[in-house]
């Protein structure tokens, strides 16, 4: 209860413009935040910029919250939709190939599949490793609906692709990461064999 009335009023400094309260704001959330912008881009510099422009979004707007249902995840539509503003001013023709087709794949609603038929032979740390280096527009796709649990027609909306486009890519991805993680897995094993 008092760490709602401490946020609750931190909101408010922030809604006032007090730059204490913003700051004690950005200190509370940007850490896990930051992780977030992380997984949407390859570069560090590149997340912290999307962490400080979210931020500022968030100061900006923080008036047109009004106290009702969560504000963590208020806060991580702003962050989010950064990120993909991020990308699509950035990388847009990466999506080129993918809006231009027709094919309908269909969609598993069970995204995890392949990885949990892993467990134990491959840890979580590396899946987000090979989440991170898989092509911009794949990882982007990926962290939206199999993370952020976005639906295909609202990664559509924000990327500007259709919903075809959003299932062919995370099924691309998908397909990507899996093969990854077999390469991964077959490495160790030869490892494990040769010592």
């Amino acid at each position: 209860m008092e760490a709602n009335h401490k946020l609750h009023e931190i909101i408010e400094g922030c809604k006032k413009r007090k730059v204490k309260s913003q700051d004690e704001l950005f200190r509370m959330y940007a850490p896990k935040y930051r992780v977030l912008c992380r997984r949407y881009v390859s570069l560090s510099d590149e997340a912290e910029d999307i962490l400080q422009e979210g931020f500022l979004k968030i100061f900006d707007n923080i008036h047109q919250y009004e106290n009702k249902g969560s504000f963590e995840g208020w806060i991580k539509r702003i962050i989010v939709n950064q990120a993909i503003s991020f990308y699509r001013k950035n990388k847009k023709n990466d999506f080129a190939e993918i809006t231009q087709q027709n094919i309908i794949l269909e969609d598993s609603d069970d995204e995890n599949t392949f990885i949990d038929s892993y467990d134990g032979l491959i840890t979580a740390q590396e899946i987000m490793i090979l989440i991170q280096e898989l092509p911009v527009g794949y990882k982007t796709i990926f962290n939206m609906y199999s993370i952020e649990k976005m639906p295909h027609k609202e990664i559509a909306e924000m990327m500007g692709i259709s919903e075809v486009g959003s299932r062919t890519q995370l099924s691309r991805a998908r397909k990507l990461l899996q093969d990854r993680i077999i390469e991964l897995i077959n490495h160790k094993k030869q490892n494990n064999q040769n010592e």
